[in-house]
């Protein structure tokens, strides 16, 4: 857990982007901490940026975001500024080798990326690092060896659409290798995973994908982090700390990385048999709290499930739900940022470069 990086400069609040380089780069901007030169440049000064995790799946750029947080958080450090990332589930899924939700165009970023890699000698920071800045060059690339093979083509030319099929079903198993080899547990993509927490707390706020619960508090943060870093770095069994999937952070309804009892007004029926409305809240609250005062938190910050009307909280501000599916592979919604200053919680919205504030919330 990391503690006292709240200063003088805002603090911007950022959530799920699943493969949408575009639509991150908008959020960061309105953040204040990319330049919009297209330079890619930390901007912020001293600004801490979280990101709450879902970065892949349902995307084609999620390398260079990968990428591009790792490259703004290299110049943050600098100018004394901080980048957090928290893994959320659907990090923990690709690390399990489960690809349903991986957009065709991710996989092929996948094999270019690794071509990449090569072509950097296997410097590994050079390659990840750089491959925000040239991976829309593959994508080119890729788009015009492909675009003189339609579907219409190959029906009319007998003579090679055999060959052209047998060609694109290659490719597809070359993705999914390439993915696999990656992301697996001791992948170089996975590795990279594991640099993140699955918790975060900064000061009095507490930061996961899904939620913490108190059973999550009693297991323990430090434990939890440290299994799931683990076991993403592909430690065996037998290694200090192991390296089995951990179950209470990863797996089941209400681990860390998929509880949905914060973030979702409904999910609290499929937690708990309560059926009015005002028990759900009352139990939802209650369980906030009993939450934050385990960790010794004010407030909790989730992404997960996206949210229609934006931005939001719940529980008397000890909630802040801020997924709001700003990829065009969720609901391609205008993205938003929590903006943590001057001990007050504030919404940017993309509105002709203003802001709209949702509220001000005392925090101390």
């Amino acid at each position: 857990m990391r503690k006292s990086y709240w200063g003088s400069a805002p603090n911007s609040l950022v959530g799920d982007l699943h493969g949408d380089l575009d639509q991150a780069r908008c959020a960061l901007e309105m953040a204040g901490v990319l330049s919009s030169d297209g330079q890619d440049l930390w901007t912020g000064e001293e600004t801490v940026l979280i990101q709450v995790g879902d970065i892949l799946d349902r995307g084609v750029d999620e390398i260079a975001i990968l990428s591009l947080l790792r490259s703004l958080s290299i110049q943050a450090k600098i100018k004394g500024g901080a980048v957090f990332q928290v893994n959320g589930n659907h990090e923990t899924m690709n690390v399990e080798g489960d690809f349903r939700y991986v957009d065709p165009g991710a996989f092929d970023e996948c094999i270019d990326f690794l071509e990449h890699l090569k072509d950097c000698g296997d410097n590994w920071d050079d390659a990840f690092v750089g491959w925000h800045r040239v991976s829309e060059m593959y994508k080119e690339n890729n788009a015009m060896s492909q675009s003189q093979w339609t579907p219409w083509r190959l029906m009319k030319d007998s003579s090679h659409d055999a060959d052209r099929l047998i060609q694109l079903i290659g490719q597809r198993q070359k993705g999914v290798v390439a993915r696999s080899s990656l992301f697996r547990p001791g992948g170089l993509l996975a590795r990279e995973l594991a640099r993140h927490t699955v918790v975060l707390k900064v000061d009095d706020w507490v930061f996961c994908h899904g939620g913490l619960l108190p059973h999550h508090v009693a297991y323990g943060i430090e434990r939890m982090n440290r299994e799931v870093s683990h076991w993403m770095q592909g430690f065996d069994d037998d290694d200090d700390g192991g390296g089995g999937i951990p179950f209470i952070a990863t797996r089941g309804y209400d681990s860390v990385v998929w509880n949905r009892l914060y973030s979702s007004d409904s999910a609290a029926i499929n937690y708990r048999s309560w059926q009015a409305s005002n028990s759900e809240h009352y139990m939802i609250c209650s369980t906030v709290e009993e939450t934050l005062q385990a960790i010794g938190a004010q407030a909790m910050v989730v992404g997960h499930t996206p949210q229609v009307e934006g931005v939001n909280c719940k529980c008397n501000k000890r909630i802040w739900r801020i997924d709001v599916g700003m990829s065009s592979g969720v609901m391609n919604s205008s993205p938003e940022v929590l903006e943590i200053a001057d001990n007050k919680a504030r919404v940017l919205r993309n509105e002709a470069d203003s802001f709209d504030e949702l509220q001000t919330v005392e925090y101390t």
